[in-house]
């Protein structure tokens, strides 16, 4: 597929820690000059798209897709995992060739109500075998060279929201994740309400010290950045004071898993619920790097993605917000199809991915994975991830794509 690139002009940028109590960052983007030729319009014909909410989930550490959806129907997935394999008789069995790993019963019981789409054999081209630079080609949406923005922050930054509000996108993390990372949209970065904040809030004489220096331009040096530093600053401290204050009204209707998965979707779901304008939520869950005994690890996580989003879903509908909310997962890269010598399985290449929600059209997307026809015993790719991405902004936030993902990419059929 042909990309068509568009020139942009833009200054190395990167995130501003503002600061942590209790290990919870609060994170923003400086904001420096970035030009780019991106439609401003919202995409016509789609009703209710100013209401939508794309969660993203980040299953770090690169799942394994042949044990999560299992082709219990291919004979050569038995011979080459002959002790990994899902026995066929476990299996949650989908069809006569597909089925879901058998931790994963909440997420079989969305898909059995239409609300799981599942996108196999999702990559890209020369795929990258690294930890960090494969999540950075998925965040960033760009595979062919370094890029500084992700494809979330770009939506951000060019979708018309409104300035005012702080809480457009939220990443639910430690730290603010590439694919949220922006040139004029600030997005905190909020582990949990308990402890949010900034460290300067501990010290009063500092607040004070460091307010009266930015309401006086009293600093002791000179640089064009300083008023982006200080209106940065000023949102992470705003938007720390009003975030618990603006969803404490929100009851939470579902009993989650006590999870770090669990605590974030109650989280992601309270935000949605108090209907503060937030239209991105980013969460994470891993790591599936399971080079060694990979049964136990992956099971146990897979159970943990599964009954987690079945709470959050069940939270949803109760609020009357599960048809307005999509989450989507994502994986670095799946495994090797072979297992190896420790019961693990190694760096690999395509993997499925889910999209979850009442506006999914439920089902089973691209092609069943061909064991046989392997790139060096990896997967081939069947669905370039920017596919995906394209027909999560153009058919579900209702934005066009071309100018964020840098090149025009076919959508796919998964949503009402």
């Amino acid at each position: 597929m042909t990309q068509h690139k568009g020139t942009h002009a833009m200054i190395k940028r990167g995130s501003f820690l503002m600061g942590a109590i209790s290990g919870i960052a609060v994170v923003a983007n400086t904001q420096h000059v970035f030009a780019r030729a991106l439609a401003d319009a919202t995409l016509p014909g789609l009703p209710g798209a100013s209401d939508r909410v794309l969660v993203l989930v980040n299953l770090q550490g690169g799942n394994d897709g042949l044990n999560c959806v299992v082709p219990h129907g291919d004979p050569s997935y038995y011979r080459l995992r002959p002790s990994l394999a899902v026995p066929q008789n476990d299996v949650l069995a989908i069809d006569a060739h597909l089925g879901l790993n058998p931790t994963m019963r909440s997420m079989k019981a969305l898909h059995d109500r239409g609300m799981v789409a599942i996108v196999q054999g999702v990559g890209y081209p020369k795929p990258d075998h690294s930890h960090f630079r494969s999540t950075e080609i998925w965040q960033t949406a760009v595979p062919d060279r370094y890029e500084h923005t992700g494809w979330l922050g770009r939506y951000l930054d060019e979708a018309n929201l409104p300035k005012r509000n702080l809480f457009n996108g939220v990443a639910l993390a430690q730290v603010l994740p590439e694919a949220l990372v922006a040139t004029k949209a600030d997005v905190p970065a909020v582990a949990q309400l308990s402890g949010y904040g900034l460290v300067s809030d501990r010290n009063a004489v500092a607040r004070r010290t460091y307010g009266e220096l930015v309401r006086d331009n009293r600093f002791p040096f000179q640089s064009p950045y300083l008023a982006h530093v200080a209106e940065i600053e000023d949102h992470a401290q705003r938007g720390s004071e009003e975030l618990p204050k603006l969803v404490a009204g929100y009851k939470t209707d579902a009993s989650y898993p006590a999870t770090p998965l669990g605590r974030s979707l109650a989280l992601a779901a309270q935000i949605v619920g108090s209907n503060i304008g937030t239209r991105v939520l980013y969460v994470q869950h891993g790591s599936f790097d399971t080079h060694v005994n990979q049964k136990a690890t992956q099971d146990r996580l897979l159970g943990e993605l599964s009954d987690a989003l079945g709470a959050f879903y069940q939270d949803l509908a109760a609020h009357g917000n599960d048809k307005r909310v999509l989450t989507m997962t994502f994986s670095e890269f799946g495994r090797r199809i072979a297992q190896n010598a420790n019961s693990g399985t190694d760096h690999g290449e395509a993997s499925p991915l889910f999209l979850v929600g009442g506006g999914v059209k439920g089902g089973v997307y691209g092609a069943l994975p061909d064991l046989g026809q392997t790139n060096m015993g990896n997967l081939r790719f069947t669905t370039d991830f920017r596919q995906v991405y394209a027909t999560v902004l153009e058919r579900w936030l209702g934005r066009p794509s071309a100018g964020v993902l840098g090149g025009a990419f076919g959508t796919l059929p998964v949503l009402a």
